[in-house]
């Protein structure tokens, strides 16, 4: 029977446009309050480095080279790439292998250095994750695939851009409070919806931002908790899912497939439903992934989701609290950071630790993490439980 499985630690680096510091030295700025809590090298089994593209900075072997700065040399260590769920997907990695008992501690970090290379050719390398025969030659942008689904929900559902432009707004109210943040600011609604145009209908607020940055949690096994904390949050569901590589070829534009059976996996297994969550964090790398991922979770019937943003019940206060640390869209998107940022935000929040009370969750028993790689390619999705 497997183990229970904890996260007893995390840490975070500051998200933004990082000149000042190297890929390693962001690894190690997330890795320095786990070790402050005591959580020290000679504690820690095994890592995994959550690293999605090394075109970024040209760096092979992350694992072995982020192991070696960390003074975790010793240990074993792999990387983990599964797009832009690289993060969760090191978890679930990592959780599986307490889970079956071949580890005890595990220490799993995420980091993303994009800002080396220019806006332009950030774009052309994370473009590259698309079909290099049928999509990619005809410039076929990430922005391209989220903006055909917008259309296609608006077109459907009679949305108005307006809606998205709120999700943006609410995104930045969060932002703005997060130390972390990459683009800490409050946006207007005018400013939101009058932005430049990106990839129509979405414009510049829409889209989440170029990013560089770290996470970092410590998972332990059961038995092991009590010795890191009195506050652990258990990964009590975890599901996968995956989507047709080719939008072409999917049923629907107005949901991600692989996020609807991920989501049903992970509250099959912690044995709960939409209803009993109480925070989210979702893959908002662009406003209409976090309306489809209102629906596609289940905490809104499809079509709906917009009665979530316009009556502010996705608020820090609200019914469904989502993105409440600003989300992709404010926060950033380092993409093998991402998922790991997510476990982060929400172990804070069931600890009561936001660092400001106007962004802070009340008695969150439940909270869960939805990570999306590609358009829906790949997806992962977890449910945290607090405490004993």
């Amino acid at each position: 029977m497997a183990r229970k499985v904890a996260v007893v630690a995390a840490g975070h680096a500051k998200f933004g446009k990082r000149f000042d510091a190297t890929m390693r030295e962001l690894c190690a700025e997330a890795y320095r309050p786990i070790y402050e809590e005591g959580i020290t090298q000679d504690r820690i089994d095994a890592s995994i480095l959550s690293y999605a593209a090394s075109q970024f900075t040209g760096q092979g072997a992350g694992s072995a080279l982020i192991a070696d700065y960390l003074g975790i040399d010793d240990k074993p260590h792999l990387r983990v790439e599964s797009a832009c769920t690289t993060g969760t997907a090191s978890l679930r990695a990592a959780w599986g292998m307490v889970a079956a008992g071949l580890y005890d501690v595990m220490l799993v970090v995420g980091v993303e250095q994009m800002n080396r290379v220019s806006s332009a050719t950030a774009t052309e390398y994370m473009s590259q994750a698309g079909d290099m025969r049928w999509e990619y030659p005809y410039g076929i942008s990430f922005p391209a695939f989220y903006a055909l689904m917008a259309s296609r929900y608006m077109y459907e559902y009679d949305l108005p851009h307006e809606v998205l432009s709120k999700i943006a707004v609410k995104s930045h109210h969060y932002g703005a409070q997060n130390p972390k943040a990459h683009l800490p600011r409050e946006v207007t609604l005018e400013e939101a919806h009058n932005s430049v145009p990106i990839a129509r209908p979405l414009n510049l607020y829409d889209c989440s931002l170029i990013s560089d940055g770290a996470a970092a949690c410590v998972i332990a096994a059961e038995d092991r908790v009590k010795e890191f904390t009195d506050e652990p949050m258990w990964i009590k569901g975890i599901g996968a899912g995956a989507s047709a590589m080719m939008v072409q070829d999917r049923d629907s534009l107005t949901s991600i497939p692989g996020a609807v059976r991920a989501g049903k996996a992970a509250y099959e297994m912690a044995g709960v439903g939409p209803e009993d969550i109480d925070m989210a964090q979702v893959h908002d790398c662009f406003t209409i992934a976090e309306l489809i991922a209102y629906e596609d979770l289940g905490f809104a019937e499809p079509g709906k989701g917009r009665e979530l943003i316009e009556n502010k019940e996705v608020y820090h206060d609200g019914k469904i609290p989502v993105n409440c640390d600003g989300g992709l869209k404010s926060k950033g998107h380092p993409l093998g950071a991402t998922g790991v940022s997510m476990t982060y935000e929400i172990l804070k929040q069931m600890r009561g630790e936001a660092e400001e009370q106007s962004r802070q969750i009340d008695d969150i028993q439940l909270g869960l993490a939805h990570n999306v790689g590609q358009s829906g390619q790949f997806v992962n999705v977890f449910i945290f439980e607090r405490g004993w």
